[in-house]
């Protein structure tokens, strides 16, 4: 069974930041801003870098600000610390695999997401750089957490290459169960995640499994809300939005979820439901029904590439080299459209400057689909590969139009393709997160776990790491 986890690019430390940048009582932030002294102390060294202490604080002070009218909705503030922790945890293993990978943000990616920033919040950039400084944060720390938000997301779009298939009978289920009347619906939904260990013994097993059953009881007896429990309880990236996974159509709902939510009310929780990372619950939240008036919507895509053709004259390993290259340049700031018209190997578009018009996302197959899909309006794929060769896309717009059969099927194929990025993504965090070194830090600075000897007996068996503390645990 498959966890049912939302995105987690949209859930990093830095959607928690901007969210802050304009809280509904801005004072409060900047108080609790100013009340947080300069502190270099260790949190948490994750392989061979570290998280400070007051790199938490700021993002332990953001989280507080958002909630500063219902402060009584977060967990204990050790708990807190642990989920915000954890986030940033996550965001530094993301950048460090993405270094390795030799994915980066430049410059122009990050005044490309300032620009947007300042849009979305109604500001110019004199009243961004303000706000960032009355909230107790310097215009260069605040392009640093951009520029690690745009390095995960080209991270993502990395790995979705070559992992993700959608076959022609997935969308031939998916376009018959949409006939029926009920493709057209949409669910709201929301979760909660007890974590148990990879390879949990019985007892760890069991223990998670309480400690959710007790979290539902607290829900059922009306002494806690769902998404209050979910902040103040579940081991989910998304817990401090109240577990909130969003609108989701039937092909963006995990087939082992989609046949008990159909049979749901608003309101209603399903589960304790056991996962690869251990117990949740699941509640749907509300329903709607896209209108028949105004036809089905398609969503298509504006974009540009650069192909890097494999052929009898360039072999893989040398057109991947060019590609790279070609991709340092565009990260340095070349232009795309006169590095297109130069270096592209695609007759056709190369004369228009790699322009592909407008197409849906699987026009050109699974490969282009999964990376248009994930990239942001001017942002630039890391280069991927195709039938055809190394590949770098910009893509340049998005519209809404009326779809005719081709295009029901392209927008089911990617929703579909979608929901299984989405569903590998998660299950990549996982390992990645279980396979680093993590030492988290008290506020002296001092491991919280005991330290292993340089050479201990081989004889000497570890206990069974306790999955959960006392203070994750309802009291019933």
């Amino acid at each position: 069974m498959t966890d049912f986890l939302s995105p987690i690019f949209r859930r990093t430390a830095l959607a928690v930041l901007i969210a802050g940048l304009l809280p509904a009582a801005p004072a409060a932030l900047a108080q609790s801003a100013a009340a947080i002294a300069p502190v270099d102390r260790i949190a948490a060294v994750v392989n061979e870098d570290v998280i400070l202490r007051s790199e938490l604080e700021r993002a332990l002070a953001n989280i507080r600000a958002q909630y500063a009218d219902k402060a009584n909705q977060l967990p204990p503030p050790e708990v807190l610390e642990r989920q915000v922790l954890e986030r940033l945890i996550l965001m530094r293993l993301q950048i460090s695999r993405a270094k390795e990978a030799g994915i980066t943000g430049s410059d122009e990616d990050v005044e490309r997401a300032v620009q947007g920033v300042t849009q979305q919040n109604g500001l110019s950039l004199d009243q961004l750089r303000a706000r960032l400084a009355g909230d107790g944060m310097s215009f260069n720390e605040f392009r640093s957490n951009l520029r690690d938000e745009i390095v995960t997301q080209k991270l993502r779009q990395s790995f979705s290459q070559g992992r993700i298939n959608v076959s022609e009978g997935e969308v031939d289920a998916a376009l018959a169960t949409a006939a029926t009347g009920t493709g057209s619906q949409q669910f709201h939904l929301a979760h909660i995640l007890v974590n148990a260990p990879d390879g949990a013994t019985a007892e760890q097993l069991a223990t998670a499994q309480k400690k959710i059953e007790g979290v539902k009881a607290l829900i059922e007896k009306n002494e806690m809300s769902f998404s209050a429990a979910a902040v103040r309880y579940s081991d989910s990236p998304n817990a401090l939005e109240g577990g909130d996974l969003g609108w989701r159509g039937q092909n963006e709902i995990p087939p082992a979820f989609a046949t008990a939510i159909k049979q749901m009310q608003p309101g209603n929780i399903i589960g304790p439901i056991r996962g690869p990372s251990g117990f949740q619950l699941l509640q749907l939240v509300d329903t709607r029904t896209q209108s028949s008036a105004a036809g089905e919507q398609v969503t298509q895509f504006q974009a540009r590439q650069i192909l890097v053709r494999i052929d009898d004259k360039t072999d893989d390993a040398t057109a991947k080299s060019k590609a790279d290259t070609l991709a340092a340049r565009l990260a340095g700031g070349a232009d795309f459209i006169k590095l297109a018209t130069e270096s592209s190997d695609d007759t056709t578009t190369k004369r228009r400057g790699g322009d592909l018009g407008w197409l849906t996302a699987d026009t050109y197959g699974n490969a282009y689909a999964m990376q248009i899909a994930a990239l942001d309006d001017n942002a630039v794929s890391a280069p991927f590969k195709t039938d055809a060769g190394w590949v770098i896309l910009q893509r340049t717009g998005s519209r809404q139009i009326a779809a005719g059969d081709d295009d029901m099927r392209s927008q089911v194929r990617e929703t579909i393709g979608r929901r299984k990025l989405e569903e590998e993504w998660n299950r990549f965090l996982r390992e990645m997160r279980g396979e680093a070194y993590v030492d988290v830090r008290d506020a002296s600075g001092k491991s919280t776990a005991p330290k292993l000897d340089a050479a201990p007996p081989v004889e000497k068996k570890k206990k069974p790491a306790t999955p959960l503390n006392e203070q994750d645990r309802p009291a019933l």
